[in-house]
C-alpha cells in the first residue's frame, strides 16, 4: 500500500493536471510513478476508460489519492503519454552507448514502434479536443524528434545508413505503419523501412568502413 506521507525534498515534475510543472516530495514522486505505471497497465488492457477504482487498486492506493494527483481523467492520460514519450526518448542515449550505431538505430525504431502499438487505444482520446491533451503533439517532436536525429546522424557518420532521412519524416512513417495494422505485420513494415534506409549508405552491409588491406599493390 502507497501511502501520502512526506519526507524531506523535492522534485519538480511535469505530470500535473494540464501539463503544469509542480514540486513535489520524493515519496510523492514515487506515489505518482506507481500510479502512473499502474495506468498505463489498465490502459492497455481495458483501455483509456477503464474504471478509476480498477487503477486505484493495481497502483495499491485509495481512488481519492488519484484523484487527488489527476482530478480529471484526461490529466492522468495525457501524464502516461508524457511518462511514456520520456522513457522512449531516454532510451536513445541508452541504446548508443550499448550497440554499434545502426544496430542501436535499427532497436530504437523497434521501440518506438512498440510504443505506437500500444499508443493505439489512446488515439481517440487524444484527438478528442480535450485542453490537457493540446500540448501533447508538441512534447511528442521536442523530446522523440532529437533522439531519433542522434542515433540518425551516428548512423549515417558510420556510413550504415543514408545521409538524407529527416526525423520527422521517420517518425511519421512507423506512426503510420504501426497504426495501420496487426503487430505483427507492423513489425515486419518496420524492420523493411529499416533495410530500406540502408539503400544508398557508403557502407551499408556494416557499421563502419571496411578495413583496409595491408598488402601493397
Amino acid at each position: 500500500m502507497i501511502d501520502d506521507e512526506k519526507t524531506p525534498g523535492d522534485f519538480a515534475v511535469p505530470d500535473a493536471p494540464g501539463g503544469a510543472t509542480r514540486a513535489v516530495r520524493a515519496d510523492a514522486k514515487r506515489n505518482i510513478d506507481t500510479l502512473l505505471e499502474a495506468a498505463k497497465e489498465v490502459f492497455a488492457t481495458s483501455g483509456v476508460d477503464a474504471p478509476v477504482r480498477e487503477i486505484a487498486a493495481r497502483a495499491g492506493v485509495g481512488v481519492g489519492t488519484v484523484y487527488r494527483h489527476f482530478p480529471q481523467r484526461a490529466d492522468l492520460v495525457a501524464a502516461v503519454f508524457r511518462r511514456e514519450v520520456d522513457a522512449c526518448a531516454g532510451a536513445a542515449p541508452a541504446l548508443a552507448a550499448e550497440h554499434p550505431p545502426c544496430e542501436a538505430l535499427s532497436a530504437w525504431l523497434r521501440r518506438y514502434s512498440r510504443f505506437i502499438a500500444t499508443k493505439r487505444g489512446l488515439a481517440a482520446a487524444l484527438h478528442s479536443g480535450d485542453p490537457a491533451f493540446e500540448p501533447l503533439p508538441a512534447y511528442f517532436r521536442q523530446h522523440l524528434g532529437p533522439a531519433l536525429e542522434s542515433l540518425l546522424d551516428s548512423a549515417a557518420a558510420a556510413g550504415a545508413v543514408r545521409s538524407d532521412v529527416d526525423p520527422d519524416d521517420l517518425l511519421r512513417a512507423v506512426g503510420n505503419l504501426c497504426l495501420s495494422g496487426s503487430d505483427a505485420g507492423a513489425e515486419r513494415m518496420v524492420d523493411l523501412l529499416i533495410d530500406g534506409l540502408r539503400y544508398g549508405a557508403r557502407f551499408p552491409a556494416a557499421d563502419s568502413p571496411p578495413e583496409q588491406s595491408d598488402a601493397g599493390g
